[in-house]
Parts: structure tokens; sequence; C-alpha cells
């Protein structure tokens, strides 16, 4: 187990440097009434950035909304 992590490591880090390199060509990206000419990589990574803070924000807001008051009770099901 302790030479399988780093044997991981090592083909994920080589995969994405392989990602990078692959993928250095610029690419107009458009966002509302914005235009960039931006590597693909670029634009890559900012979208899984952006795809990982929805994701952490949707999962607050479930978790969020889903607490209530230790002392209170929860309430019975109507089981008709």
């Amino acid at each position: 187990m302790k030479r399988i992590k780093p044997a991981v490591l090592v083909v994920v880090g080589m995969l994405l440097m392989l990602l990078v390199v692959q993928n250095t060509a610029p690419v107009q990206a458009h966002f509302l009434w914005m235009t960039a000419e931006v590597p693909v990589v670029v634009l890559l990574f900012l979208v899984a950035v952006g795809g990982f803070v929805a994701g952490l924000l949707v999962a607050w807001l479930s978790h969020r909304g889903a607490e209530r008051p230790k002392d209170e009770p929860a309430a019975p099901l109507d089981r008709e």
C-alpha cells in the first residue's frame, strides 16, 4: 500500500502534465457580453473550479436547510 499511493500520484501527475502540454492552443471564450482568448487548459481549470465551488455551495445550502434544533423532536410521519 505504501508503494501504490506514490505510484498513483506519479501517474495522475503525468496525465495532468500531458493535459497541460496538449491544450495550450488559444480559444475564444464567450461569457455574457465578454469575450476572451485564453488557452484551453486555463478554460478547463476555470470550469473545474467553478463546478467545485457550485458543488460546495449546493452541499452547504442543503445541509444548512436540514438542520433543526437538537431538543426539537422530529415530526411524525403520516401513513395513510
